[in-house]
Order: structure tokens, then C-alpha cells, then sequence
């Protein structure tokens, strides 16, 4: 074999060779990730290596990491009695050749960012990675539900897992407990499977119990209209022009109240965002009770919006999070969600939802109000360093977890949507999730930036971690209609929810007709749409919907 043949296939195996080394057979036929090369903690700004002990133990002084496998995954079990534990790394040595492509997820929800890239130290991909050497994929992840927030890194010469053990800010503090930090799991690709179509089995082994609503989930929210500027008469009214282009009599749409609907804070009136109390509604809607029952009068379901940390102008200051850089403003006070009562007013209210009637609840800003960033801020760190939970024993990954669940067991057979959600910690746990940031009923630039994007890369994850929503096509008279129409259809037929904000005097015939269109395919249960173009582009415009090649102009 010439020189130039061997180094041809070596570039093209990268995936495959990848695998092979940091991997091994459990049980004789389930992949699972061996045991890594290097083991690292961080305690404060210090690192240190771990020395292997004995079968899977790390230890250095008093910080153990211990490794076992299990199934097919190999789970990290973390102990640190003595210090604060701020980070776990495991480090798999192995070249990688840089004509390998990569792709990662988002934190929480993505920005229009994604898209399969060459190789990058600096790059962090969180919850997973798939490589891709042209012929085969090589997938590394954790189960979805894990007590860290993860990511992979995939260097010149090795492959990295770090797990973010942190509580706030600052080091978790164990004591006695021993941390159970996360599951890895990988899998390769099978001969008969796309990139596209590893990514998906890839995900449902990561997220092995899923939540997901009976049926299709679609209808009308009023944000990208009203923008927080709603009332009771203008959902009615929109409610009544939407309800007859829905055909569907036993999958009914939702009618889903956005934010503005809660009593305002007297140092911020009139901002539908940031409100003060939302057990309450303010004087443009009066009776959420009456409100609901309105909206099923006229024939769909109600959904409501809600942003459960909001805390109210006049809590004391021991119930709240910290000022921090993106959590500044004393007008705009956060709970702490490591505080029981503050927990229980949030269970409270969305108790009281259920009791008001709503099907349907959304729930928001809950990463940005503990980490004072959004998921496009966090490549250097996640949060600003130095504060403090007022429990400072449990790792951010847990406080979200319990956070999660708490709203997850209060709402019963309400369904749940989750919107700057930790993508892999709301998996398995509410029924959808809002996977971008917003789209607009004023910018299409933006609704192409962040709801193509969105559901061209993270729409493997549909029916998987959650039922995917790209969010909403905003129908407005700031945007034209040729563009919006190939946005509706995308999302009506690529099985995941569809949601419109419809400006009413936007609302001709020709719209009319293609949303009735629409609303019956997204009532139904579709095969989920593969973009077929989205290894080489960041907007896929050539997508397989319900067995059929259909193509979009983006531009």
C-alpha cells in the first residue's frame, strides 16, 4: 500500500478508529466507553490529576472518582468530603484527524449556531458529540437527566468529558454524599443509517423514558404579535378568527395566552416580561378562570405562559438570588430555587392553572434567571463565578432537576413546555420543548436564523428527549408572506408542533386557506421531517417530509 492510499483512509476512518480505541463490548454486544486515559478534578482554581487506584477508582487526597460500568453506559460517581468540587474531566487520548466533522448541541436553546464543523479545542459541545468521517459516525454523549452539566470537547489529540460540578458559582459542597455525576453513553453508526439517522437512535438512548403528549400538539400564540401588549378581548378575538381553519374535531388546537397576562410590578408597570405576581391576573384579563373557559367556548384548548422565578417587588431579600453580572437590575428580583418555600410557591402556581382549567402551561426564563446568561453566553463559563445558592450542597444540575420535577409533578396531565429549559435536564421530563431562541413576527432574517437553523439540528431529538417545538411563525404584515408560508410548512409537516402568532389584519384568504391546510397535517401524526442538506448547510433547505424530496428558498 503507497503512502498517499494509507493516509486517504486513515483520514476517511477517523469516526470508526475513534470508536473503536475508546470503546469496548459490554456484556458482549453493547457498546460502552472504556475506561479514560486521564482523570482530572478542580477544586477552586486548582486541578488535579487523579491517580488510578484500583478498577475504575481515581483518587487524589480526599477527591474520589469512581468509574463502573454498567449496560451500556459507564457512570461517574464523584466524592470530595473535604473541598469544594467545582469540575470532573476524563480525557480519552487518540488523534484525530482534522478532516473529521463534528456536531454538538446547546446548552439550552440553540442560536442559530449549529451546524457540522471541523474539529475545534475551544469548542465546547454540550450533552453530546457526533463525528463523522464521511462514511461512518461515532456518537459520545450523557443520559439525558444527569447531576452535572456536561460537554465534550474533541482535541488534536484526545477526546474530553467535562462534567460542571458546581453549585452557583462556586464548588459544590458533598460532605458525606457521593455525587452521582452522569451516565456515558456512545454508540456508532450502522451500515444501513445516515448521520441523520444515528443522531436520532442516538438520542432515544440517551433519553431512554420520554414524555410525550397523546397527540400532536399545534395552534395560535400571541406573542410575535402583541409582543406582551394582549388583553382577554384580543385572545378572544383572535381565538374565534383561528378555530374554524382548524378541522380536526378530536385533536382540538391550542390558544396559548403569552406573557402579559399576570399582575404587574409596580416598579416595572406595563412590562408583560417581568411581572410580580403570577397567581394573578392583571386588570386586562381579570378572571383566568372565566378566561379559559372562553377560550374552550370557542373551540380550543387553553395554554398559558408563565416564568416561575419572577419573584414580587416586595420579597425579602433572603428568598432571592444574588446580584450578579446579567442579574443586576433590582427591579427584577429572582427566587432562589434552592429554597423549599420558594419551590412551593411555584408548585402553587401551577396548581392553581390546573384549577383555572389550562391544558397547557409554558414555562420560561428559568436558566437565564439562575445563571445570568443565555446559552449563547456560556462558552467561557457558565455563570458568573463567586456566588452562592443559599444551599450550597447540590449542584446546579440538581437544583434544575428538582426544579424541573417539581413543576413537572404539580402539573399532572397538564402539559408542559419548556423555553430556556436545560435541554438535556427538561428530556424525559416535560412533554415539548422550545429547542431556539425566538423567532419574530418582525425580522424574518431572524425566524430563518433561529427557527431553520433549530429544527434543521435538533430536530434528531423529536420524540426522543421531547416533542421539539421550532417555535412560532410570527404572521404579521412586517414580513411577507412567501417567506412565512415556506415556515409554516416546514413545521406542518415535519411532525413537530406547530404554533402561529397571527396578526388579525394579516389574516386574508390566501392565508386562510394554507393554514387550514397546515393545522389538519399538524393535528396528525407524521413521520418526522430528515434534513437532507444539513451536513453542508446551516439552513437546510432540502428536506424528506412524509416520503417526498421538498425544497425551501431561505434567502
Amino acid at each position: 500500500m503507497n503512502r498517499r492510499h494509507f493516509v486517504k483512509i486513515s483520514a476517511t476512518t477517523t469516526a470508526a478508529l475513534l470508536f473503536n480505541r475508546i470503546t469496548s463490548l459490554a456484556e458482549g454486544f453493547l457498546p460502552v466507553m472504556n475506561l479514560p486515559d486521564e482523570v482530572w478534578a478542580q477544586s477552586g482554581g486548582d486541578w488535579f490529576a487523579l491517580k488510578h487506584a484500583n478498577s475504575g477508582t481515581y483518587v487524589y487526597r480526599h477527591i474520589e472518582v469512581s468509574l463502573k460500568p454498567g449496560g451500556d453506559v459507564l457512570s461517574v460517581f464523584v466524592q470530595s468530603p473535604e473541598v469544594q468540587l467545582n469540575t470532573v474531566r476524563l480525557k480519552w487520548k487518540h488523534q484525530t484527524a482534522p478532516s473529521a466533522r463534528v456536531l454538538g448541541d446547546h446548552w439550552e436553546r440553540s442560536y442559530g449556531d449549529l451546524a457540522w464543523k471541523t474539529p475545534d479545542a475551544d469548542t465546547k459541545n454540550p450533552w453530546y458529540v457526533v463525528l463523522h468521517d464521511g462514511k461512518q459516525s461515532a456518537c459520545f454523549g450523557v443520559k439525558t437527566g444527569c447531576g452535572s452539566i456536561c460537554w465534550w470537547t474533541v482535541k488534536n489529540q484526545s477526546l474530553e468529558l467535562t462534567m460542571d460540578t458546581q453549585s452557583a458559582g462556586v464548588g459544590v459542597v458533598l460532605q458525606q454524599r457521593k455525587l452521582h455525576a452522569a451516565d456515558v453513553i456512545t454508540t456508532k453508526s450502522r451500515d444501513e443509517e445516515t448521520p441523520f439517522t444515528t443522531t436520532q437512535r442516538f438520542c432515544r438512548l440517551m433519553c431512554p423514558v420520554t414524555r410525550l403528549p397523546k397527540q400532536p400538539v399545534y395552534g395560535i400564540n400571541d406573542w410575535y404579535f402583541a409582543y406582551g401588549n394582549n388583553s382577554a378581548k384580543l385572545i378572544k378575538e383572535i381565538t374565534a378568527l383561528m378555530t374554524d381553519l382548524a378541522p380536526d374535531t378530536n385533536n382540538r388546537p391550542f390558544s396559548v395566552i403569552d406573557a402579559g397576562w399576570a399582575s404587574y410590578s409596580p416598579l416595572l408597570p406595563g412590562d408583560g416580561g417581568f411581572m410580580d405576581d403570577f397567581s394573578k391576573p392583571n386588570d386586562k384579563f381579570k378572571d383566568m378562570h372565566q378566561m379559559a373557559l372562553d377560550i374552550e367556548k370557542l373551540g380550543m384548548q387553553p395554554g398559558l405562559w408563565t416564568r416561575p422565578l419572577c419573584a414580587k417587588h416586595d420579597d425579602r431579600a433572603s428568598l432571592l438570588l444574588p446580584a450578579i453580572s446579567g442579574r443586576v437590575d433590582p427591579k427584577q428580583p429572582i427566587l432562589d430555587p434552592t429554597i423549599e418555600e420558594n419551590v412551593e410557591r411555584i408548585k402553587s402556581n401551577i396548581a392553581a392553572y390546573k384549577k383555572w382549567g389550562y391544558k397547557l402551561v409554558k414555562h420560561d426564563y428559568t436558566t437565564y434567571d439562575i445563571m445570568g446568561k443565555w446559552g449563547s453566553q456560556m462558552n467561557g463559563t457558565l455563570t458568573a463565578p463567586g456566588w452562592r445558592f443559599h444551599d450550597n450542597s447540590r449542584t446546579t444540575a440538581e437544583v434544575i432537576n428538582h426544579l424541573y420535577h417539581a413543576i413537572r409533578q404539580t402539573a399532572g396531565d397538564m402539559y408542559i413546555i419548556g423555553c430556556n429549559t436545560m435541554s438535556h435536564l427538561s428530556a424525559g421530563v416535560f412533554e415539548l420543548n422550545r429547542t431556539g431562541d425566538d423567532t419574530s413576527g418582525k425580522e424574518w432574517n431572524r425566524t430563518r436564523k433561529m427557527g431553520v437553523n433549530t429544527l434543521g439540528f435538533r430536530i434528531a431529538q423529536h420524540n426522543a428527549f421531547y416533542a421539539t417545538d421550532g417555535d412560532c411563525v410570527g404572521l404579521t404584515n412586517d414580513i411577507p408572506w412567501t417567506e412565512n408560508k415556506q415556515w409554516m410548512q416546514l413545521l406542518a409537516e415535519s411532525g413537530t408542533p406547530l404554533f402561529i402568532s397571527p396578526q388579525p389584519n394579516a389574516l386574508g384568504q390566501e392565508q386562510k386557506v394554507f393554514i387550514k391546510q397546515c393545522f389538519a397535517r399538524a393535528a396528525q401524526v407524521q413521520p418526522t421531517g430528515e434534513p437532507l442538506d444539513w451536513m453542508s448547510n446551516p439552513r437546510p433547505e432540502k428536506w424528506k417530509l412524509n416520503g417526498r424530496v421538498v425544497g425551501f428558498d431561505w434567502a
